[in-house]
């Protein structure tokens, strides 16, 4: 009883410390999102005119959501081009942030001054400075398309996804820079290995392919969804996101208003979350762990001989 006590004591105390780092996020989140939320849900279920006398609201039900799919002309092709531009530069980004993260996590020198160098883009590149340097062209790579790689993706690539693959090449660069944070936090939890797994596996012949997919791997998979997750909820919300300025004008729009503006920032939300499930389905979930039944035969050989 005292060590079920023990258990029940250290349990509770995690839970505590664990809520006292999370309560100003979720002070935060009351105080400041509750009441705004519930308005956005308000106005994506009306007409919004603003007036001298303030906000007028008409009660349309679902016809803001009705009018996005059957009369705009341009929400819901940003938002498949948003899938699709989700869908190519998610892996890239995590795929790269891995690679340097395994490379920084190398015995090398000045591990600091690198690990700097990759999250220094993260702080620079925003705002004014981003769009600066995407009017000048310093987000390209001006090789790709004079050597006719272009043309090479509408040849070989389907149609749907053409645009896509061409516009993730045109902004490569950009793209990469986006990989900052996702590689900190890989090279945190590769830190966290222990350095006898790998010293066993090299022990029982495994190559470095092999502990890279049975040890790094399922060592890293929190990390994995915590960067999808990251990532998802950076492009998604970047100033540079084409859905993102389309509710901003449609907001100011005297034709439409906060009414379709609130619809149609609901409608992203949703998607981003569908996205975020995706990655938890994918990466979230542990693998179920094989259990070893004592009735095949072998165990019973096994049991025999340990008997005797």
């Amino acid at each position: 009883m005292k060590i079920k006590r023990k258990k029940m004591g250290i349990i509770t105390r995690r839970s505590l410390t664990g809520l006292v780092f999370v309560s100003p996020w979720i002070l935060g989140f009351i105080i400041f999102f509750i009441n705004p939320l519930i308005q956005s849900v308000t106005f994506s279920l009306n007409n919004v005119l603003i007036t001298a006398k303030g906000r007028k609201l008409s009660y349309v039900g679902i016809g803001n959501y009705r009018d996005i799919f059957t009369k705009d002309a341009f929400f819901v092709d940003r938002l498949v081009d948003f899938f699709k531009d989700i869908m190519l530069q998610l892996p890239l980004i995590l795929v790269f942030a891995l690679m340097i993260a395994i490379l920084l996590n190398q015995s090398i020198k000045c591990k600091g001054l690198f690990r700097t160098l990759f999250f220094l883009p993260i702080i620079v590149v925003s705002g004014p400075v981003l769009s600066m340097l995407m009017d000048s062209g310093s987000t390209t790579i001006p090789l790709i398309e004079q050597y006719g790689v272009f043309d090479l993706v509408r040849d070989s690539v389907p149609v749907f996804l053409q645009e896509a693959v061409i516009g993730l090449l045109s902004e490569l660069l950009l793209i990469l820079w986006y990989s900052g944070v996702p590689t900190l936090i890989f090279f945190a939890g590769l830190q966290k290995i222990d350095v006898s797994l790998y010293e066993a596996s090299y022990m029982d012949g495994a190559s470095a392919w092999v502990s890279f997919w049975r040890i790094v791997l399922p060592a890293i998979r929190g990390m994995i969804l915590i960067n999808s997750i990251y990532v998802t909820v950076f492009l998604a919300t970047s100033e540079l996101n084409e859905v993102i300025i389309l509710i901003r004008s449609n907001m100011l729009d005297a034709s439409k208003g906060f009414g379709i503006a609130s619809a149609m920032a609901w409608i992203y939300t949703v998607s981003i979350l569908v996205i975020i499930g995706i990655c938890y389905f994918l990466f979230g979930r542990e693998p179920k762990a094989k259990v070893l039944h004592y009735d095949t035969p072998v165990k019973k050989r096994r049991m025999k001989r340990a008997k005797a």
